[in-house]
């Protein structure tokens, strides 16, 4: 029994140290790979680049970094969804449905723990290296851990969710619905940006021979390669912008503005997928641009009626989904923009974003809720015809009328009769 108890609790605590530095440590190595290997290409020496591994590293958790006081605040969206897919990996796996709620909280626990520990490593590094490369600051300490909580309180979220969903939702003392309108947030957001991915990947085919100059501005293979691996670490950011304007938000890379409805020209950096960009004079066809935001409500519509409920409750569960749904769209946007150097701020408009996206999850999602009966109807009962009497009306009512003749026979027998012979009065 003590060997059984004591492997059981090997196992937990080596579940416990994945959980808290497999996901971390693992994107630590591939940085370290990938800046050991350029400054190998480029025959640099090695200096600095402990400093510069640990800004990558939070750089992963959107963590600006300054150099030389240009501050680079806009990082790419790829790396941190991918750190969020592995922490809520690590942690599914962690936790089962049946686990205890001591058990949660020291997962959740494990995995906010470590990575705040490498990112107080890692601020600690590049103090040190900034006193060797006097152009690099180091971040504020506030904002980095900040960063590096949201992103894996996310991911132990999604992971914690995934298993226990239903008892955190029966703990919660929420309405049985609360689940579904996550689910159909999810739904619509998932299908709001594959559409706008759609709709980037034909756009830079349109604009192919604008990706080509973008392209040109280095002739070595290894140029062109960092900038095509650049390229789609940044393409989510695309996508997201894209989103904004499918919509009806806006996108502004420095001075230039992208809407469905007009375009202002300007700079933009010399980064390949940044050619899916419209140049002016819009043409009308980007106007059909919104199909993809109503095609998005169309989907949180129909996962809002899968499950069809009374008509308030309907209203109730749509409204969670298209309030939800904003919600992810303005944590992305949030994530996916900031200042770019000289080119200034690269971002979307956060208030016609969340608008936008509340707009058409909620009026085509309840449109699509309604065409697809997703609003339980009660049975009325029949009224009868007109011009019956009472009883009449008690025969042709619906129910049981055993007792009624039940009444009737037991008031029969209770009647006094007269004898035979006997007169009556």
């Amino acid at each position: 029994m003590e060997e059984d108890n004591r492997a059981t609790g090997v196992r937990q605590a080596c579940d416990l140290l994945k959980v808290a530095f497999g996901p971390a440590v693992v994107a630590l190595v591939i940085i370290a790979a990938v800046t050991l290997l350029q400054l190998l290409i480029a025959n640099s020496d090695m200096t600095g680049a402990l400093g510069a591994i640990a800004s990558m590293w939070l750089g992963v958790h959107q963590v600006p970094t300054s150099i030389g006081g240009r501050e680079l605040s806009i990082m790419p969206l790829l790396p941190v969804l991918l750190m969020v897919w592995a922490t809520a990996h690590s942690t599914s796996e962690a936790t089962s449905a049946y686990s205890s709620w001591l058990v949660v909280r020291r997962i959740v626990a494990s995995a906010l723990g470590g990575p705040l520990l490498i990112a107080a490593i890692s601020l600690a590094v590049i103090h040190d290296a900034s006193s060797v490369l006097t152009e690099l600051q180091t971040p504020k300490a506030l904002r980095a851990f900040t960063g590096v909580l949201v992103v894996h309180a996310i991911g132990a979220a999604i992971g914690v969710n995934s298993q226990m969903g239903r008892r955190v939702l029966t703990a919660s003392r929420l309405p049985d619905w609360v689940g579904d309108s996550v689910h159909a947030a999810t739904a619509g957001v998932l299908a709001l940006l594959g559409l706008s991915g759609l709709v980037t990947a034909g756009s830079l085919v349109v604009h192919w021979a604008t990706m080509q100059e973008l392209y040109g501005i280095t002739d070595s293979i290894f140029g062109q390669f960092s900038l095509t691996v650049l390229s789609v670490l940044y393409a989510p950011n695309v996508i997201v912008g894209t989103s904004a304007v499918a919509v009806g938000s806006s996108a502004h890379l420095g001075f230039a503005t992208f809407s469905s409805f007009t375009v202002f020209g300007g700079d933009i950096p010399a980064l390949p997928v940044l050619a899916a960009a419209p140049t002016p004079p819009l043409a009308p066809v980007w106007v059909a641009w919104l199909i993809v935001g109503a095609t998005s409500g169309v989907a949180v519509g129909q996962q809002c009626g899968r499950h069809p409920l009374p008509l308030f409750a309907s209203m109730a569960k749509l409204l969670v989904a298209a309030v939800a749904g904003a919600l992810m769209m303005a944590l992305l946007g949030y994530a996916g923009s900031g200042r770019l150097g000289n080119f200034g701020n690269i971002d979307v408009n956060q208030g016609s974003l969340v608008v936008g996206v509340f707009f058409w999850f909620s009026i085509v999602g309840w449109v699509t809720v309604v065409l697809t009966c997703g609003i339980k109807r009660f049975p009325r009962t029949p009224k009868p015809p007109p011009g019956l009497s009472a009883e009449e009306q008690i025969d042709a009512a619906p129910g049981d009328h055993e007792a009624y003749f039940t009444v009737d026979l037991y008031e029969e027998d209770e009647t006094p009769h007269a004898k035979p012979g006997e007169a009556s009065d």
